[in-house]
């Protein structure tokens, strides 16, 4: 396969790249380990920053941040949930951190205004009575699956190629530059030879693993945050801690769940990542100084992801580091065609895939400019299947006879499940649950996929998309994946839920007995 650019990594900028690139005119193949946002672009809030956050620690970030979030308001306004925030002090936090906020956000143009104590409590009821100050800013909520299934789509429409479940395993490097990289299906083995003008590594956390495949080396430091999500959404606004950065002091209200984050524990390996209890304990017992409710209320899930950030040498802790990115072109390693992006946000993300298109066209000699900042990402019936609350407003003002929910939960219907399915088949020749969750609200919902997960793989048994054992194993995958994210907020309604699951799935079906003989997906 013979491509301009191939970009290895399918998050948010990876996938924001490609489209980037793709509108320039440039071809390119996109490559992933796993699937969409499997890494931080998966494992973060959803929080659309206002800036506000860094504007003491980091005031150049909080100015990216302000004018980024205006960008994707205005272009992406399908992904975001415009909410606003509040920043919140309670009795014991630093009055002088809390005098110095005001100037600090005006000092890096953030947007910033008081609220009235009587005032917040009304908008929020679920605040803490011990709120002494509370301060309005531009904060949002965007939903980063379909952020980067909507710029993948594009790319695609455009003419790039997705290469989903493909790890690079060599890079062959010939006259100083990179004429090919090898990469192998993580469950089949199959092994395809890709043949770039240019790599581009947008790889998160693994930039460092891909960099040393070409010799390269990138300085990165690993920090896992564990968020939680509620049963219900807790607030109409982002929440956030008016101090200093630290844990469970965000809350992002996402469709009709919340999240509550997040941690920041150094990891010296990316073997394992998943939240810990202790990270779980940690985030509700800091998080219910600002909302006390955060204490008592159900959590259905809790999952991690891994902020790459790039070492500086000046911070010994990880709150301090600076959210800014940087692109790093290996030409002093002795490769004149590999570059890696790296460190930035969520909210950023736009603005990496631009700096990053910019240094790719010069080097290709493309003389294109970036469209991203002007022209709106358009809005496609495949992504839209990811916001919350989509699929029961749909099914409940028209649907068709004999369009059996699947998902009672999130309500998600047969005919979404078939136009996924549908999307995923340019790609996948059999999808597998977990790329139908990643692209649905399936699993989403209370019961953690434990009854959807039979529906919908019983339904493409009879659609004959799952053929022999194929769809057990796909199942045994999915509930899986989803039990990772239970196993730390099981106590009260949740461990009932969950012991109901395995009944389910091990007394009645056998599965925790079923072996894996892999598969095609």
């Amino acid at each position: 396969m013979q491509t301009q650019v191939l970009i290895i990594g399918g998050g948010v900028t990876g996938t924001g790249l490609a489209r980037d690139l793709a509108l320039r005119g440039v071809h390119c193949v996109v490559a992933e380990m796993g699937d969409i946002n499997a890494g931080a672009s998966g494992g973060n809030h959803g929080l659309l920053h206002s800036g506000g956050r860094y504007v003491s620690s980091d005031p150049h970030s909080a100015a990216e941040c302000r004018e980024e979030s205006d960008i994707l308001r205005r272009l992406a306004p399908q992904c975001i949930e415009d909410t606003g925030g509040f920043f919140v002090a309670v009795k014991g936090d630093d009055e002088s951190y809390i005098a110095d906020f005001p100037l600090a956000c005006a000092n890096a143009g953030v947007p910033c205004e008081p609220v009235d104590l009587a005032q917040a409590h009304e908008m929020e009821p679920h605040l803490s009575p011990d709120a002494i100050a509370v301060y309005a800013v531009h904060d949002a909520s965007v939903d980063p699956f379909r952020l980067s299934l909507e710029n993948l789509t594009q790319a695609r429409d455009l003419g790039s190629i997705y290469m989903r479940r493909h790890r690079a395993v060599r890079f062959d490097i010939e006259d100083g530059k990179v004429r090919s990289v090898l990469f192998r299906h993580v469950r089949t083995g199959k092994e395809v030879l890709v043949e770039p003008e240019i790599v581009v590594s947008a790889a998160g956390a693994w930039c460092g693993e891909i960099a040393a495949l070409a010799g390269a080396h990138i300085p990165l430091r690993y920090s896992k945050g564990t968020l939680l999500v509620t049963h219900e959404r807790l607030s109409h606004r982002v929440i956030n801690r008016l101090r200093p950065p630290g844990n469970g002091d965000i809350l992002v209200p996402g469709g009709t769940v919340s999240v509550l984050g997040t941690t920041s524990v150094r990891l010296d390996t990316l073997d394992e990542i998943r939240p810990s209890m202790a990270e779980v304990d940690e985030n509700i017992e800091e998080g219910q100084g600002m909302m006390p409710l955060l204490g008592s209320t159900r959590y259905i899930r809790a999952y991690a992801g891994v902020r790459p950030l790039i070492e500086s040498g000046g911070e010994s802790s990880d709150r301090n580091a600076s959210r800014g990115f940087q692109i790093f072109d290996h030409a002093r390693s002795g490769i004149t065609n590999f570059m890696t992006v790296a460190g930035g946000k969520l909210t950023t993300y736009r603005l990496m895939a631009e700096k990053t298109a910019d240094v790719v066209c010069e080097h290709l000699g493309v003389d294109a400019p970036c469209l991203t900042r002007t022209e709106a990402l358009p809005s496609t019936r495949r992504c839209q299947w990811t916001e919350p609350g989509l699929t029961p407003k749909e099914w409940l003002t028209a649907h068709a006879h004999g369009d059996e929910l699947l998902c009672e939960c999130e309500m998600v219907p047969k005919s979404t499940v078939d136009t996924i399915v549908s999307s995923c088949q340019e790609y996948a020749s059999e999808p597998a649950l977990r790329a139908i969750g990643l692209r649905s609200r399936v699993g989403k919902g209370a019961c953690q996929g434990a009854f959807c997960g039979i529906r919908v793989g019983s339904y493409l048994y009879d659609e004959g998309v799952f053929q022999s054992e194929t769809g057990l194993q796909r199942m045994r995958e999915f509930f899986g994946e989803r039990f990772k994210g239970q196993r730390s907020v099981l106590w009260g309604t949740q461990l009932a839920q969950a012991e109901l699951a395995e009944a389910v799935h091990c007394g009645l079906m056998g599965l925790d007995n079923f072996e894996d003989r892999g598969g095609t997906s």
